[in-house]
């Protein structure tokens, strides 16, 4: 999972509630007594209505029908009222902590407050410093993706025909959405010292936007929808217009310059849960990249030795892995082979505690490569769950970028070795496990959305390589140290470049010659650091030396009386929290109960 996977009506993914369904029964919860979660989300709840008033799209997203027809209408009046409204709702939180006496409802409230705050000083930046490139496109596409999906009942499927014909203004009371986001930019454009979005990725993005609005006709033609045509035409012709608007009044004044400031910067690291200065966490991710390296040298000479390869160099060993592609229909079958493996590896070792429900893999389309390039879980609808699950999606194209002419190819995900660390990161014991454990241990609401960062979901989903790791065969061990590695280069990569320490080109290098990286994946890790998600690729390294730490210091606590499965479970049990408190949790209540056994 990424920061780019945020859904683009302003809210993260991921809502949970308590869907029940069977597990094997590896381990007893440690908490039995759940009542506390009632009331904390009788207090979430407050928050959720007003996410679903302002961006139906989000209800709509986890499952509930009365929004499927609904559309954001995102006016500069409309975010100023919900801002009102949230501020109202922060001053009844503030309030509940002074009367509320459970702890964990206490811990909640928190979680909520600080969302909603660090919301605040977002907003309050990018409303005084910034003109907002806003892409129309993008936010069509994923507004209509929610409803024309496999796993949305086909009765709710016809609602995107009316969700389109308000995006393009044709339904009565309605403004064409491109209409709305170009007056929000005029407006914003009035200001005086206004930071303009980089040259870069107005380029990239706008060039991928033929893509993304055939992905739209495809989606209809897919699940045969009838009348969307009209409105879709008319919708096409104004992205075009707004697109070119865009390109004459934002993009001939963009800065050449791709670094952010080092204000939105923090933010941005704030919102992803790095709390370490840059310079310093890219110190530690240096000496670790070596580390790394070092261990990847005995097991890719030990491949080299097995297979009779004339280099033990762990790079060309790759490089060779790479060469045993898997094409066309044969990509999905190994995953889902290699999956059932895992899962065997994850019940013998008493990892973790597994659902009975399966894991789900498929490939991109076109134009879901173009919104989102890298592999990614994305989760199913947690309010009104009937049925549907984490889907697992794997990218198999770059798109061009400016003044290229053929799509790039991704060699990084299609051979045998590289689907072992993929699979336990994306699915299991990863995020996929994630979200099946927070929805069967009945994680509040506040912790499993409003607690959500990429340091703590992304820190376990690297941690879920590292435990998987040992039992995997040389080759899939070889590939899982070569991502960990990776993610250790992503911690210095990111500050650097935006720093200005390194250039672009030297970060391809890194990623190409040292990671062993296609062009194709190198460029969209380029394109994270610069101008997708500065400061998100931080956050996996940075999650994972947190958990790290955790496990030493509780087994040092427990001692013989550690069990990793009951830790793993405890982990997981506790949602989204971010590694702060899923350390006080651990000390407070999981290591005192273990003490009891």
């Amino acid at each position: 999972m990424n920061k780019s996977q945020k859904i683009w009506y302003g809210l993260s993914a991921c809502l949970f509630s308590a869907i029940p369904f069977a597990a094997n029964s590896q381990t007893t919860p440690v908490h039995a007594d759940k009542t506390w979660i009632i009331q904390s989300n009788l207090y979430t709840e407050q928050l959720i209505n007003l996410d679903k008033k302002y961006s139906p799209e989000y209800g709509s997203a986890q499952g509930l029908a009365a929004y499927d027809t609904l559309v954001v209408v995102p006016t500069l009046a409309n975010k100023l009222a919900e801002r009102k409204e949230e501020e109202i709702l922060i001053a009844k939180y503030r309030a509940s902590l002074l009367t509320e006496k459970n702890t964990a409802v206490k811990q909640d409230l928190n979680i909520l407050i600080a969302h909603l705050n660090l919301g605040f000083k977002t907003q309050d930046f990018e409303t005084k410093r910034k003109i907002p490139f806003l892409n129309a496109a993008s936010m069509i596409f994923e507004g209509l993706q929610t409803l024309l999906d496999d796993q949305t009942a086909e009765k709710r499927r016809a609602a995107a025909v009316i969700r389109l014909q308000k995006y393009a203004g044709l339904a009565p009371g309605y403004q064409p959405l491109t209409a709305i986001l170009k007056d929000r930019v005029m407006q914003q454009m009035k200001g005086t010292d206004m930071i303009y979005p980089s040259k870069q990725e107005m380029e990239v993005t706008l060039s991928r936007n033929a893509s993304i609005i055939e992905g739209i006709a495809e989606l209809f033609r897919k699940y045969k929808i009838a009348g969307w045509e009209k409105s879709y035409t008319e919708l096409k012709k104004q992205i075009g217009e707004y697109d070119d608007w865009t390109r004459k009044n934002v993009l001939s004044r963009a800065r050449k310059d791709f670094r952010i400031t080092s204000e939105e910067y923090a933010l941005q690291l704030e919102d992803y849960g790095v709390n370490i200065a840059p310079d310093q966490l890219a110190k530690i991710a240096h000496e670790a990249f070596t580390e790394i390296q070092n261990e990847m040298k005995p097991i890719a000479a030990q491949i080299a030795k097995q297979r009779n390869w004339p280099s033990a160099d762990y790079r060309d060993v790759i490089r060779n892995l790479k060469k045993e592609q898997i094409h066309g229909d044969s990509i999905i079958p190994v995953y889902e082979r290699h999956l059932k493996d895992i899962e065997a590896i994850i019940l013998k070792h008493q990892l973790v505690t597994l659902p009975s429900r399966p894991a789900i893999i498929r490939l991109a389309s076109a134009a879901e490569t173009a919104n989102s390039p890298a592999p990614h879980m994305v989760p199913p609808p947690f309010l009104n769950n009937t049925g549907q699950r984490g889907v697992f999606v794997l990218p198999l194209n770059m798109p061009p970028a400016p003044g290229e002419k053929e799509s790039a190819h991704y060699d990084d995900f299609t051979f045998d070795a590289a689907s072992w660390t993929i699979i336990a990161h994306e699915a299991r014991p990863g995020h996929e496990l994630q979200f099946d454990k927070m929805v069967e241990e009945g994680v509040s609401q506040a912790r499993s959305l409003y607690a959500f960062n990429s340091t703590n979901a992304e820190g376990w989903g690297l941690y879920a390589e590292y435990i998987t790791k040992p039992y995997m065969p040389l080759e899939g061990q070889l590939v899982s140290l070569d991502y960990r590695l990776l993610r250790a280069a992503r911690a210095f990569l990111d500050p650097e470049v935006q720093s200005g320490k390194i250039t672009q080109d030297q970060v391809k290098k890194v990623l190409m010659e040292d990671v062993v990286q296609s062009p194709a994946m190198a460029q969209q890790e380029v394109e994270r650091y610069t101008i997708k998600a500065p400061g998100q690729a931080n956050s996996y390294f940075y999650g994972f030396t947190k958990m790290i730490a955790l496990r030493k210091d509780t087994e040092k606590a427990l001692g013989t009386r550690f069990n990793a499965l009951r830790f793993y479970d405890f982990i997981l049990s506790q949602g989204l929290l971010p590694p702060a408190l899923i350390r006080e949790a651990v000390m407070t209540d999981f290591i005192p109960a273990q003490n009891k056994l």
